[in-house]
């Protein structure tokens, strides 16, 4: 079972590393076993042609002389152009006998010629047409006592009947002479064969045979039937490499083929000893790849392991000091990515602590840049303060489950503290149904965070008609929401104690935007006059109202806001 990642690097960069090599070496082999047989095909092809051409072209001579006589039938005189063509024939080196036979019916008497003695009363061959019909095979000639091969040719008249027969003789040695002296037909296995088969000549190490194929090997089989199909061409036996290759080549003057055979050891010689070598290099270079992935990968299944440990701090709550990291690769950048998201979860950590989940992040980070935000304490600032209530949630709830409440108070925060974000308020608590949200100017005028506050106010108001369409769905009452927004001096910062401590407010101001908050009425927006004598420009009332709050002598004077054209930079 592989658990460890040094293992599993191992396996799985080594195994396509052996597979790749493997897989090299194959196709390399293969390339170099064709490569191979594609440089004997052509080389050996080239011999049996060059071996073929020097046959072809002692054949030549004659059979030019035979054809030049073919071309005199019909000649004024041509007796005595046959007779000297004869003659040439006889000088020609190699040729041994010269043999016209002429049929009765087809010889004429010869006048007399003033050219000599020597051509008076001859005979004449009268003929229409002559072709070569074929060459014999080598035979033993007792008056030369050398083996001789003969062109034959017929000669016919116009009704196609056969008049006479002109034979050539020629030394079977004279035409292997330029052959004998190649130096691969001293050392190959090569022969000479006619289109049966039957050998006409053949190198020492093919001495006794007399008919290719007659041990049934399958090579020379093969090259007997293709060379009855293909003017030349090469066969591969069987075996990898082969046991035996051979090639063809057809003489074109003659119905012979020469033919030369080679032993694949020794053509694929150099490349067994290749693959000889590759399968030492190859074992050499997995056992280096092994002490690198052993080295590499330790060090890298070290790093990953000590970030690992590291996680499970993490997961337990324990921040861990900043890991090293060292070097530009993937594990140093893992290492310092995974330092930056310990010190992002520390840092969402002290806002979550600090300002409590529902503070806009951007507004939370601001905060952290101040001095007063990491300890605890504050200091005196204006702020505008907003708070939210449901009116006559207590005995609604009272009415429904426990399960049905939570849900109605969940839907509804979600509206609401969206519109309180988007508003960049500091939402500092919920109570019960209500919540407390603040608006801080930090170092700038109040103004902008009073227009802000009652621009919020006023799109929370709106959203409740949405809300409630999305609770009459679900068959709940349509709920209402009173919203009182004051301004006023407060402390802004940490409070609470060294182990649990909120970023908020307190202060006179808070509480009297409670009081503000209890007289408005269901989908009123009420406001201290305080904060209307900074909007007041801009601001539709829809009514003004003297009302006593608890803590203050005398009546406030309140406004219910109906509208505000709220600042372009909200």
């Amino acid at each position: 079972m592989i658990k460890s990642l040094q293992q599993r690097l191992a396996l799985f960069l080594l195994l396509p590393v052996a597979l790749l090599l493997l897989l090299a070496g194959f196709v390399g082999f293969l390339y170099a076993r064709e490569t191979m047989l594609n440089e004997w095909r052509e080389g050996g092809v080239l011999k049996l042609q060059r071996a073929a051409h020097y046959i072809d072209m002692r054949l030549s001579r004659p059979i030019e002389w035979i054809n030049m006589f073919h071309k005199t039938s019909g000649y004024q005189g041509d007796f005595v152009i046959q007779e000297w063509l004869l003659e040439q024939l006889k000088e020609l080196e190699g040729v041994t006998e010269v043999n016209l036979e002429c049929f009765e019916d087809s010889v004429e008497q010869m006048p007399m010629m003033s050219h000599g003695p020597r051509m008076s009363g001859r005979k004449m061959m009268r003929f229409h047409r002559a072709r070569i019909s074929g060459v014999t095979p080598p035979r033993y000639d007792a008056q030369t006592g050398k083996k001789t091969v003969t062109l034959i040719s017929d000669l016919k008249d116009e009704s196609d009947s056969l008049v006479g027969r002109l034979e050539v003789s020629l030394r079977f040695d004279y035409l292997m002479q330029d052959i004998i002296k190649l130096g691969w037909w001293q050392s190959e296995l090569a022969c000479l064969v006619d289109q049966s088969g039957r050998y006409l000549a053949h190198t020492k190490a093919m001495k006794g045979r007399t008919q290719l194929g007659e041990t049934n090997d399958p090579v020379e089989l093969a090259v007997l039937e293709n060379m009855k199909e293909k003017p030349f061409g090469t066969y591969l036996g069987p075996g990898h490499p082969p046991d035996l290759v051979s090639g063809f080549y057809r003489i074109k003057h003659a119905p012979w083929v020469i033919i030369m055979f080679a032993p694949g050891e020794k053509i694929f010689a150099s490349i067994v000893k290749f693959r000889f070598y590759y399968a030492i290099v190859g074992t050499i270079s997995i056992v280096f790849i092994l002490l690198i992935i052993r080295f590499v990968a330790g060090k890298m299944a070290g790093s990953i392991k000590e970030i690992s440990q590291a996680a499970e701090q993490v997961a337990e709550g324990n921040y861990v000091d900043p890991l090293s990291a060292s070097g530009k690769d993937e594990i140093a950048q893992l290492t310092r990515s995974f330092n930056t998201m310990i010190k992002g979860l520390k840092e969402r950590d002290f806002i979550t602590n600090t300002f409590g989940r529902y503070v806009d992040q951007k507004i939370a980070r601001d905060l952290m840049r101040r001095p007063e935000a990491s300890r605890l304490g504050g200091e005196n600032r204006k702020v505008a303060i907003l708070m939210s209530d449901i009116r006559g949630f207590t005995p609604l709830s009272e009415s429904l489950s426990p399960e049905a409440t939570i849900s109605i108070l969940n839907h509804y925060f979600s509206h609401i503290i969206e519109i309180a974000q988007k508003h960049q308020g500091i939402i500092v608590d919920f109570f019960g149904d209500g919540m407390l949200v603040f608006f801080d100017p930090l170092e700038g005028p109040v103004e902008p965070m009073i227009y802000r506050a009652v621009c919020c106010a006023l799109e929370m108001q709106g959203s409740m008609e949405q809300f409630n369409a999305e609770i009459g769905e679900k068959g709940l009452p349509e709920l209402k929401m009173g919203i009182g927004v004051n301004t006023g001096e407060v402390v802004v910062g940490n409070i609470g104690s060294e182990s649990r401590a909120k970023y908020g407010i307190v202060g006179s101001a808070v509480n009297i935007t409670q009081r503000i908050q209890s007289a408005a009425k269901g989908d009123e927006v009420v406001i201290s006059d305080s904060v209307y004598r900074y909007i007041d420009k801009d601001t539709i009332i829809k009514k003004s109202l003297e009302v006593p709050l608890k803590g203050l002598q005398g009546e406030t004077r309140l406004h219910v806001v109906k509208e505000i054209k709220c600042q372009p930079t909200l």
